[in-house]
């Protein structure tokens, strides 16, 4: 079939917008080697976990050079000893202008770091002339390689930076060296072969991940690799050194006779066996991604108000399993009536939100390309360093950290804010990629497709029954009969299971003007709304890793604008009619993508993933919980060092404690977590009166029962003075 490809950097460069407003011309000298590094990303193989490192890496090398030249806050590497590995640094000083200092440093940093890092990359002939144009552009000698910055020269203190973050990479468990290479993992079942007919006898084990075979696999950024089985990619990433991850988060597991850590234990997903509960859940989840490939068809009648106004204002999610059908709506998809009903006004122009009436089939495929990140992908930590880019470039955007305070310089503004997105982007990529290494958990390709080749589960009487077949639901699962027309020309078909969903790829010749549609298939050959190269990310599926990062960026964005909405009350992305899928025709009319908050656009990224067909919600939901764990560690942990008040640089100190979710409801629940005991809270409003205290250590404040008003807040330890600002929601 022909797909469409966009060009390189098209996609956000032109297209992606804030309430219409473009990018800016006049960048610092960060945004500029941020802006290479994430097209270097697009040019890199698809691996979540090594970009997400990456932009960490990078993002504090710069930070490290703005802490030098201004002599504020505390460097991350320089002059520090992280995670046991120590950098020298003699304080030096430099003649001369201190932005030009600066510009110097962090460019020969970036510069050192981004070739050495993309030097494998199957795009690096366009990588290099790239970031070389940048220094040519700047004067400066790209052959200059001293690193005895001793000598006051800021160049050599950029060239000295960069050589100890890739000496550091080396020995960070990310087995840079091997090409990030797994030691340890090796899948439980067989490749599933995606020209062949599902073969059932190649899942071992249908609670684990099983590794797709294609003729030719086209990773998330285009790149083809023939004849291909992609491994898991990060399986052992656990044991990659994090940024503000705890140790007492942490735990070994043995893998193949390895020792790997996972972080952030969720707890095990829903496995198919012999626990009953434990089964129905397994059969729930998968089963609703499969019903929800049935919303993909624009032209079933059925349209949604996809404006702020209709959706999106989330102010609590599950928290055990069992409640998981209370939040999602199966039958029509998204969250049930009640749950994300929209924002009655924007707040910046207190007026409501315009409708924007468009078909349901549109909205969701335009959702999981979108959210996917397309063939040009930065991944999923990249494409939040985009947002963050444009939020930057917002003329509503007032630059003060946390929302308070003097206003920032643009390239202040940005060095910080990419430090703080890179410590949550990278602590994610472990947290997460350590929880699909030690579950190594099924993805909906594998489960919907056994579960159906099994049989039905709902009528024991029949003779295609199994107790772990898939169960039947009217009108959408269903079994094929004698006179179906799937049944086959000698019946061959009769008796098995057909659902009613996306119909794959064999009814698109040329993407630009063949649509495949919703209707009835073999479940056995069910696809994902994904393009035929690629199908499925080539790593287990518990948890979420768009879930995850997307809901601790939103977390870091919130806190760091003290603002939880898009700078003038709303975010947008505009898809052109027939000029936006990738792999078929569409959308049938222009749709924008529109969010009030960076939560919004979080909870909207994760639900494109079951549209997609990527994850169930045994993989969302607890995604988007971590993420804001995640998210606000991150950016507590990050504030210490601006404020150069850290005892230690490897962990927190032994006083520290924090407060999530951050921003949370008026009626919601904060928990409270802490390595040690504290002794007692206190919460203060905006103007100082105390509304809460404890005086005993307390794990969780229940905010519903002081009956507080939307706001900012002050939590404060009444032991060392230690604070955080909390912000409630409505």
């Amino acid at each position: 079939m022909q797909i469409k490809f966009r060009l390189k950097n098209l996609l956000f460069f032109i297209t992606f917008c804030l309430s219409g407003y473009s990018y800016a011309q006049e960048n610092s000298v960060a945004r500029v080697w941020n802006e290479a590094l994430l097209e270097s990303i697009r040019n890199d193989f698809a691996r979540p976990v090594v970009h997400a490192r990456n932009l960490f890496h990078v993002s504090a090398a710069m930070y490290d050079a703005w802490a030098i030249h201004y002599d504020t806050g505390s460097p991350y590497f320089l002059g520090q000893t992280v995670h046991g590995f120590p950098i020298a640094y003699q304080p030096t000083t430099f003649e001369g202008d201190v932005e030009e200092n600066l510009s110097k440093t962090i460019s020969y940093a970036c510069f050192r770091l981004i070739a050495h890092r993309f030097r494998f990359a199957p795009g690096y002939q366009e990588i290099m002339p790239m970031i070389v144009d940048i220094m040519n552009r700047h004067q400066y000698d790209t052959a200059f390689t001293s690193t005895d910055y001793t000598s006051g020269d800021p160049a050599a203190l950029g060239n000295y930076i960069a050589e100890q973050i890739i000496a550091f990479g080396k020995e960070d468990g990310s087995h840079e060296n091997f090409n990030y290479t797994n030691f340890f993992y090796s899948s439980v079942n067989d490749p599933l072969a995606l020209d062949q007919p599902f073969d059932i006898s190649s899942v071992q084990d249908p609670n684990h991940w099983q590794p797709l075979s294609f003729e030719t696999f086209i990773d998330q950024s285009g790149n083809p690799i023939p004849g291909a089985t992609p491994a898991f990619v990060g399986a052992e990433w656990g044991n990659v050194k994090g940024f503000a991850l705890k140790d007492s988060d942490s735990k070994s597991f043995s893998m193949n006779g390895g020792n790997v850590l996972v972080f952030n234990d969720p707890g095990k997903p829903a496995y198919l066996g012999s626990d009953s509960k434990e089964t129905a859940l397994y059969k729930w989840c998968f089963q609703l991604v499969s019903v929800w490939s049935s919303h993909l068809d624009p032209y079933d009648g059925v349209s949604w108000d996809i404006s702020p106004g209709g959706i999106g204002n989330i102010t609590s999610y599950p928290t055990k399993p069992e409640d998981y059908a209370t939040f999602y709506d199966v039958n029509n998809g998204g969250e049930l009536p009640g749950i994300a009903d929209g924002h009655d006004l924007n707040p910046k122009t207190n007026q409501p939100y315009d409708e924007q009436i468009v078909p349901r089939g549109d909205y969701t495929r335009v959702l999981a390309e979108f959210w996917a990140d397309g063939p040009d992908s930065e991944t999923p930590p990249g494409h939040w360093f985009t947002i963050l880019n444009t939020v930057n470039d917002h003329p509503d955007l007032i630059r003060k950290f946390e929302g308070e305070g003097e206003e920032l310089s643009k390239l202040e503004w940005d060095i910080k804010s990419y430090f703080l997105l890179g410590g949550a982007m990278h602590d994610v990529a472990v947290s997460v990629w350590s929880i699909k290494g030690f579950y190594d958990y099924v993805r909906p390709i594998t489960a919907i497709r056994y579960m159906a080749t099994l049989g039905q589960s709902t009528d024991s009487d029949k003779n295609n029954f199994h107790p772990h077949g898939i169960q039947l639901i009217p009108g959408l699962i269903e079994e094929v009969n004698e006179v179906d027309p799937l049944a086959g020309a000698n019946g061959e078909h009769a008796g098995k299971i057909k659902v009613k969903a996306w119909r794959g790829h064999d009814l698109i010749s040329d993407a630009t003007t063949d649509e495949a549609g919703v209707g009835w298939i073999l479940a056995e050959n069910w696809w994902p709304y994904q393009r035929p190269s690629f199908v499925t990310p080539p790593f287990a599926g518990y948890i979420s890793g768009h879930s995850t990062f997307s809901s601790a960026a939103a977390t870091v964005l919130t806190q760091l604008t003290g603002d939880p909405f898009f700078p003038g009350g709303m975010g947008e992305f505009v898809a052109k009619k027939n000029d936006f899928l990738v792999f078929e025709k569409g959308p049938s009319v222009d749709v924008h993508l529109q969010w009030a908050t960076y939560y919004d656009a979080a909870d909207q990224c994760s639900l494109s993933r079951i549209w997609g067909g990527i994850h169930p919600p045994m993989d969302d939901i607890r995604g988007r919980i971590l993420g804001r764990k995640l998210g606000a560690q991150s950016f507590n942990l990050a504030q210490l060092y601006f404020a150069n008040t850290l005892v230690t640089t490897t962990k927190f100190k032994s006083s520290d404690w924090l407060a999530y979710p951050n921003p949370v409801s008026k009626d919601g629940i904060i928990t409270i977590e802490t390595d040690n005991q504290h002794h007692g809270l206190e919460l203060y409003n905006s103007v100082g009166q105390l509304i809460y205290r404890s005086n005993e250590s307390i794990k969780s404040l229940d905010l519903k029962s002081l009956d507080i008003k939307p706001g900012v807040y002050l939590l404060r330890s009444n032991e060392n003075a230690q604070s955080q600002r909390i912000i409630v929601q409505d």
